[in-house]
């Protein structure tokens, strides 16, 4: 569901390649109107932009952006320009393999994706750093938190509505019998029922769980499990119930507190323009009782604000 504002007036990609060529020229670099043709194009355009300007100019427009702009603005915008499965591949390799490892960004960016959002993922991420996902996986993460990944990113997960009920509640069973039924925990049935049902029929054994034992699976994932593996394993279960409400929680732990985790509202608000925005609004609004327009407008500052208020769109009242 594309949120994107467009413009008022329809422009064609040879007009934003030159609009943006005359924001870089002079002294000091234009940066309103770069974000004022770039936020509100959605990624085909962005595309045909660049095409446009590597014909016209003989350079890459990346390269241009990264020399013209600095700082939080220059992440945002660097990040925006991919299509969502290429910026996912390279959001995830910076994180597996760049100056600092954070392998909770991968985790959240692997198990929050659709399997066919998965497989494009691995395509790109082999076809341009000439290795596998798997591999950086194998490298940088470990025990039970590794083993679910790369189940992860291997199951062909159903994607449609469908939900098996009998299946469901033999799960639901496996779960319990695995956890909070015995001393210690078998993370085996845990890692196998999470990588291989879909979101539907997890969502279904979450709510037979509840029904059938009186205490959420939530709970039963957050005391049986921990660290990383415990987190991956609360990613795919929230993503399968509501991933706008799990959005919201990312981004509200993200500003709360003091300073700001400027990299994770980059990433979460970028990553998710393209596709369920407006959700993680609405739901942001219900249970922070605030609009996230405002709190991203109360964190952060300049062009860097512009920017992401851009990506959010406007407030719907």
């Amino acid at each position: 569901m594309a949120t994107l504002s467009i413009p008022p007036v329809l422009t064609s990609p040879r007009d934003d390649a030159v609009q943006l060529y005359k924001a870089f020229k002079g002294f000091g670099c234009d940066t309103a109107t770069v974000i004022n043709i770039l936020a509100h194009r959605d990624a085909t355009q962005r595309a045909l932009i660049e095409q446009e300007y590597r014909a016209m100019y003989s350079e890459e427009l990346k390269k241009r952006l990264a020399s013209e702009l600095s700082g939080d603005v220059k992440r945002a915008v660097l990040l925006w320009m991919p299509d969502p499965a290429s910026r996912d591949a390279t959001t995830v390799r910076n994180a597996l393999s760049g100056d600092v490892i954070d392998i909770k960004a991968a985790t959240e960016v692997l198990c929050s994706r659709t399997p066919s959002q998965i497989q494009q993922l691995k395509q790109i991420y082999h076809a341009w750093f000439h290795t596998y996902l798997e591999h950086d996986i194998e490298y940088q993460a470990s025990g039970d938190h590794k083993k679910l990944l790369l189940a992860y990113i291997s199951v062909m997960r159903y994607e449609g509505p469908e939900v098996d009920r009998i299946m469901t509640e033999a799960d639901a069973k496996s779960l319990y019998k695995a956890g909070e039924k015995k001393l210690g925990t078998d993370e085996k049935t845990f890692i196998r029922i999470f990588s291989e049902r879909s979101r539907p029929q997890l969502a279904a054994i979450s709510s037979a769980y509840h029904s059938m034992y009186g205490s959420s699976l939530k709970k039963a994932v957050k005391s049986e499990t921990s660290g990383h593996f415990e987190f991956a394993l609360l990613t795919i279960l929230r993503c399968a119930e509501n991933p706008g409400k799990y959005f919201a929680k990312v981004l509200h732990n993200a500003m709360k507190g003091i300073g700001t985790d400027d990299s994770t509202l980059t990433r979460v608000i970028v990553t998710r323009a393209e596709i369920d925005t407006q959700y993680i609004k609405a739901e942001y609004e219900k249970k922070y009782r605030k609009s996230l327009n405002d709190a991203v407008h109360s964190e952060t500052s300049s062009h860097f604000r512009t920017f992401l208020l851009s990506l959010l769109g406007p407030v719907h009242r």
